[in-house]
C-alpha cells in the first residue's frame, strides 16, 4: 500500500496505510472417487490462488474428511470428532471455492453430504466454483450447486472456471497445456470472490447475519 503523504504540519501522520486482512478461503475438493482427477485441478487452482495477494487458502478434501453418511443429531464420539474438525475449518473461512466434477449431470454425493452437515458455516459468505468434466466441463453440477447454496443463505460468485474434457488439458505432471485463458479465468474468479468476501465479512462484523 502507498505510504500516507507527508505534510508540513507537525501533527500530520506518516503511518503507512494498511488494507483489509487477507480473505480466508476454504477450497473444497468435492470428489472421493477412485482414480479421481480432482487433485490435479486442486493443485492447479491452489497455485493460482497462491499468487493472489488478498487470499489465504486451505484445502478441505471430502476424501480425507471421512464424514458419516447418515446425518444425525447425536453422532458417535469418533464421528463427532471428525465432524468438529471440518466444521471449525468451514466456520473460520470467509469464503469458499468448491471444486466439483460432474457425475450424471450433477455433483458428487460426498460433496452434498459435507454441505448438508453444516448450516451457519455457509451463511452470508460467498461461494465460487471450479468445475471439470467432459464436454460440459462440470457446469451442470455448478448450476445445481447454486440452488443448494442459495437455500443456505450463501452468495454464489457469477464467474466460474471450468475445464471441458479436463483430462486432455493437463500433462502428466499436472501442468496446463494452454494456461493463458485458464489463468485469466482464475484471476477473475478470485477478484470477484475477494470483493464479495470482503464486503460480506465487513457486513457480518457490523451486524451478525439473521438468517
Amino acid at each position: 500500500m502507498d505510504t500516507a503523504a507527508a505534510s508540513t504540519s507537525p501533527t500530520a501522520s506518516t503511518t503507512p496505510a494498511t488494507g483489509p486482512a487477507a480473505l480466508k478461503v476454504a477450497v473444497i475438493l468435492g470428489s472421493n472417487r477412485d482414480g479421481r482427477f480432482g487433485p490435479v485441478v486442486a493443485d492447479w487452482f491452489l497455485a493460482r490462488a497462491a499468487s493472489h495477494p488478498d487470499v489465504e487458502t486451505e484445502l478441505i478434501d471430502v476424501a480425507e474428511a471421512g464424514l458419516p453418511t447418515a446425518i444425525t443429531f447425536s453422532p458417535g464420539p469418533e464421528e463427532a470428532a471428525r465432524l468438529g474438525t471440518v466444521s471449525a475449518r468451514l466456520a473460520a473461512a470467509d469464503a469458499f471455492v468448491v471444486l466439483t466434477p460432474e457425475y450424471n449431470h450433477s455433483y458428487p454425493a460426498p460433496l452434498k453430504n459435507l454441505i448438508d452437515w453444516h448450516n451457519p458455516e455457509w451463511q452470508a459468505k460467498p461461494v465460487a466454483f471450479v468445475s471439470y468434466g467432459g464436454i460440459s466441463g462440470g457446469l451442470r453440477a455448478v448450476e445445481h450447486l447454486r440452488q443448494v447454496f442459495a437455500e443456505l443463505h450463501a452468495v454464489t460468485v457469477r464467474d466460474t472456471v471450468s475445464f471441458h474434457n479436463a483430462g486432455a488439458l493437463f500433462d502428466d505432471e499436472g501442468h496446463h497445456l494452454d494456461p493463458g485463458p485458464a489463468d485469466a479465468a482464475a484471476k477473475t474468479l478470485l477478484d470477484q470472490l475477494v470483493w464479495w468476501g470482503t464486503a460480506l465479512r465487513d457486513a457480518r462484523n457490523l451486524r451478525p447475519y439473521g438468517g
